[in-house]
């Protein structure tokens, strides 16, 4: 997947948790990552972010510490 469309579609996860009113936002994200992205994605972003994540809304990044990243 390009960088942009995964920035893209990371962004969207943290808008939509941003509307909902609770404490535990990041959790959530990173929920609906493990969840719904394969582990590719999964590898993929982390690696976006270890680069420098550039794009990504800061929910996103606070999420990635819960994010399961598969292990080579």
């Amino acid at each position: 997947m390009s960088p942009e469309k995964m920035v893209h579609m990371a962004n969207q996860i943290a808008g939509f948790f941003k509307s909902q009113p609770s404490a535990d936002r990041a959790e959530k994200v990173a929920a609906h990552i493990n969840d719904f992205w394969e582990p590719r994605m999964r590898s993929q972003l982390a690696d976006y972010v270890a680069s420098g994540g550039k794009g990504l809304d800061p929910l996103v990044l606070q999420a990635m510490e819960q994010v399961r990243v598969p292990v080579d």
